[in-house]
């Protein structure tokens, strides 16, 4: 295990992956989801305060900046039009569902179920943006995903004890951002197209 304190390191690391982000946003290059950014930036931080009420120190930071910084992310789709990403009824769906997820934390109060109602309610919001980069790829910029990637393995790397509280949400944020980032760097589904009419 490496020093606690390389958790700032992932922080910094999350903030100029995100700054790369938010500047491909407001260039119109990149077109974010806002109901998953907007999510995205409220759910991390039930989990912060979850953990927090867990014992959870520095490994809270990371999820802290994975919730704190999505708020630059939303707020830079405003400054753009050819920023926005047209929202559908299945968008709205998966957010009425994760604020369900929030709402039952709120019902509940206990910290670890906090956190599995935290990870559920993120990964609901993040199903529309999961879709959007199979289907257009083109709509979306690796660098936020790739530095939660290192944010997340630096946090892991730091754990001494693998208990749900500290562990579960790294974990998480390590999958769902390996997956997008898949998803947008390999551009899947021009590739499994590819794959298909080449077998034909």
């Amino acid at each position: 295990m490496i020093s606690e304190y390389f958790v700032i390191l992932g922080f910094a690391i999350q903030i100029i992956g995100s700054f790369g982000y938010c500047l491909d946003t407001l260039r119109g290059k990149i077109q974010p989801n806002r109901i998953t950014w907007l999510l995205w930036s409220l759910i991390p931080m039930v989990a912060f305060f979850a953990q927090r009420s867990q014992g959870v120190e520095m490994q809270s930071l990371m999820t802290f900046s994975v919730g704190f910084i999505p708020l630059f992310v939303l707020l830079a789709s405003f400054f753009n039009a050819k920023a926005v990403w047209k929202l559908g009824k299945f968008d709205f769906i998966c957010g009425f569902l994760s604020l369900l997820g929030i709402l039952l934390w709120y019902i509940t109060k206990e910290g670890n179920i906090a956190i599995i109602f935290s990870i559920a309610a993120d990964f609901l919001a993040a199903i529309p943006t999961v879709i959007k980069s199979y289907t257009h790829p083109q709509s979306e910029s690796i660098n936020n995903y790739f530095a939660a990637i290192l944010n997340s393995i630096i946090t892991i790397l730091t754990i001494k004890k693998f208990d749900f509280a500290n562990s579960s949400f790294a974990f998480y944020i390590l999958f769902i951002n390996s997956f997008i980032f898949f998803l947008v760097k390999f551009k899947v589904k021009n590739l499994i197209y590819f794959q298909i009419k080449n077998s034909q």
